[in-house]
């Protein structure tokens, strides 16, 4: 049986000398501490402990009892909140707080301890009538004790008062738990695991060629150069000079030559060797699938294969993406600026996925590209739109740095920055042709004739009730801004402009005075605005007020909308599916939607961008690989790969093949629509 202790107020047993009390009462006191009460269930731990059976307890097998159920405990708390936001005096804005505290506390009590000698112990006793008793040390004998016991009590009783003999001490209880008995737990000694394996098999390899060995060749021949040229500007006679020239002009002339002969054989090797490099993304482009896919119901991830950085592009924005429609391994990238403010100059830049540590192709412009589109039936050809309103087409075929055709004051050029262009068919006498629209609220269509472009204003965008008078009682008025448009996949005359004013014009190529309908889709300004790749009624909008919209082009109302909590900078639909697309928002992350699987939350919502503050400005898939590149606001340009639950495709019966096509598609989205679709909103046949 554990030794019985006294518990009061503090852990520090109290005691206090009583000079007044005889050397009996300290024996006899002394017996009852070190007593120990036996109660009548003593014996109750002896006796064998029988089983009882409820009368409705369930019967399990063996096997069923050997099943095993795991649960998994983690430190999160549940009922944490994840949401919460503080106001950042810093940016002046309410900014969400990513670190959740996840303690829960049960149970807090507050309680004191006081040492036995200290004047608030005195004080405590003397209030409460405790009588202190002074054990003098074990070392003493025990006459010694009682000797000393009664000497301190006669020399003591002068000059002090004595307390009455009735008076009992009063026992002070634990306040924590009101028990008188103690109670100690062991601690486990720590004890260290360890393994030793054997090491895995290593072996030696080297290259004959790397990159950084060509870059140290170009440098060396850089540096011959440069010494020829010191050489050269050293003082010499008139002769000399004209001599040297003689001797080094067909050195030179030679010397570029074999650059030339050079060129297309050097970009192979560079090839093989940055292929070399990232064997281990290549494999995981091709073949890796997430197998952590199966166990997850909905969800899905994006894996980060390649990241595109140009040193020239480092302080410039991705401001257009578009793949190659003949080379699917190719894009086209362009960059600029979205401040009006920082306009300096812009870059177009041609990228492969089999190098992606250099740009194949580099143009560089006095303005700053916003968009570009690459035709379909001739991929060499790449029409671009800058900011100060110009347009052009660059070849690709062309050894010149400078565009093939390009728009000026006198053909008609847009007054404010181009945020959109768009290849077209050719017109009846074969002459390519393509579109543009601007903030000035024109839809241009440009023309090549010859050397030159020919323009033609399609139509021009106003504002509904934007009449105002003037001071002469005139009334002014006041045009729309164009942001976005895009064409119908299968009807040639219909398409569709984004304004800033957050409207949507149905518009029609045969009439250049009125819209064919209007939609107020948003309350800032539109994005980006494109139809469905199958079905030839839905659209998809997206805009800075921080929501995606889905509409029906004959329905007033928007069929779903979503809300992404961040100014959507681009929205794009899957090539591979009428229900999937995806957006990319100005806080890093890219969010991927599938109608079929789930109609109100995104299957994949993941940062893609180590800063936090990096803005995500566009976002294109591959029209054949599974794959996504996403272009921010810092020049960098990033591709990943979709997990295999954000790719779906319709499950195969047993001895069925699962139907594919576009039909299935627009079943698949008609079935959607059917759903949501109001009684009054039936759509025009």
């Amino acid at each position: 049986m554990p030794h019985r202790a006294k518990q009061g107020v503090a852990p520090v047993q109290i005691q206090k000398q009583n000079v007044s009390k005889p050397m009996k009462t300290l024996a006899r006191r002394r017996d009852e501490d070190d007593s120990t009460d036996m109660g009548d269930g003593a014996d109750e731990w002896t006796q064998p402990k029988t089983l009882v059976k409820p009368p409705d307890q369930l019967e399990l097998s063996e096997a069923e009892l050997k099943e095993e159920f795991t649960r998994i405990l983690t430190a999160n708390n549940p009922h944490a909140p994840q949401n919460i936001v503080r106001y950042s005096f810093k940016e002046r804005a309410y900014k969400p707080i990513s670190i959740v505290d996840q303690l829960a506390v049960h149970f807090s009590l507050d309680g004191n301890m006081l040492h036995k000698d200290s004047d608030e112990a005195r004080r405590q006793r003397a209030r409460m009538g405790v009588i202190d008793e002074t054990l003098p040390s074990d070392s003493t004998e025990p006459g010694e004790r009682d000797a000393e016991s009664v000497a301190a009590g006669d020399e003591g009783t002068e000059g002090e008062e004595l307390l009455p003999k009735s008076r009992k001490e009063r026992k002070l209880t634990n306040q924590f738990n009101y028990s008188e008995r103690a109670s100690q737990t062991y601690n486990n000694p720590l004890r260290q695991r360890a393994s030793q394996t054997e090491p895995p098999p290593r072996a030696n390899f080297s290259s004959t060629a790397n990159q950084w060995e060509i870059y140290d060749s170009y440098i060396e021949e850089l540096q011959k150069q440069e010494k020829l040229k010191e050489k050269q500007k050293a003082p010499a006679s008139k002769k000399e000079d004209e001599l040297q020239a003689r001797r080094r002009a067909p050195a030179t002339e030679s010397q570029s030559d074999d650059i030339t002969k050079v060129e297309k054989s050097s970009k192979i090797i560079e090839r093989m060797v940055n292929q070399n490099t990232f064997d281990d993304v290549l494999q995981d482009f091709r073949y890796f699938e997430d197998v952590a896919d199966e166990f997850r119901e909905q969800e899905g991830t994006l894996l980060p294969l390649w990241k595109f950085q140009y040193e020239k592009a480092k302080r410039l924005s991705v401001t257009a993406l578009c793949w190659n429609p003949k080379y699917k391994d190719m894009f086209a990238v362009g960059h600029g600026s979205y401040d009006f403010m920082k306009q300096t100059r812009g870059l177009l830049l041609l990228y492969t996925l089999k190098n992606p540590s250099n740009p194949e192709f580099t143009f560089s412009t006095e303005s700053g590209v916003m968009c570009l589109d690459v035709h379909k039936d001739h991929p060499y050809l790449v029409a671009v739109g800058f900011y100060d309103g110009n347009v052009a087409i660059f070849n690709l075929k062309s050894e010149s740095p400078q565009p093939k055709y390009m728009s000026s004051a006198k053909s008609g050029k847009h007054t404010d920055p181009v945020w959109q262009v768009k290849w077209q068919k050719d017109d009846l006498d074969k002459n390519l042709n393509f579109f543009s629209v601007s903030s000035d609220g024109r839809v241009v269509s440009w023309t090549l004739i010859k050397n030159e472009l020919v323009h033609t204003d399609v139509i021009r965008l106003s504002v509904e009730r934007s009449t105002q008078d003037n001071v002469e009682g005139l009334q002014l008025q006041t045009h729309g801004s164009g942001t976005s448009f895009d064409f119908h996949r299968q009807i040639d005359y219909l398409f569709l402009v984004g304004t800033e004013e957050g409207r949507i014009h149905k518009c029609s190529k045969a009439y250049s005075s009125q819209f064919l309908d209007t939609f107020d889709a948003h309350n800032m300004a539109v994005d980006t605005v494109r139809w469905n790749p199958f079905h030839p009624k839905v659209f998809i909008t997206c805009s800075s007020d921080w929501t995606v919209k889905i509409w029906e082009h004959s329905v007033k109302k928007p069929m779903f909308v979503f809300d992404l909590n961040s100014a959507v900078g681009d929205v794009a639909w899957a090539p591979y599916s009428s229900t999937v697309f995806a957006a990319v928002t100005t806080d890093g992350k890219v969010h991927v939607f599938d109608l079929s699987v789930n109609k109100y939350e995104a299957l994949c919502q993941q940062a893609v961008v180590a800063k936090k503050k990096t803005k995500l400005t566009h976002i294109e898939f591959n029209p054949v690989y599974p794959v996504i590149i996403v272009g921010d606001d810092r020049g960098h340009v990033i591709c990943l790969k979709l997990s295999p639950n954000l790719r779906k495709m319709p499950k195969e019966k047993k001895g069925q093949e699962a139907p594919k096509g576009p039909e299935v598609e627009v079943a698949k989205l008609d079935k959607l629509l059917s759903l949501i679709r109001e009684p009054d909103d039936k759509p025009e046949k």
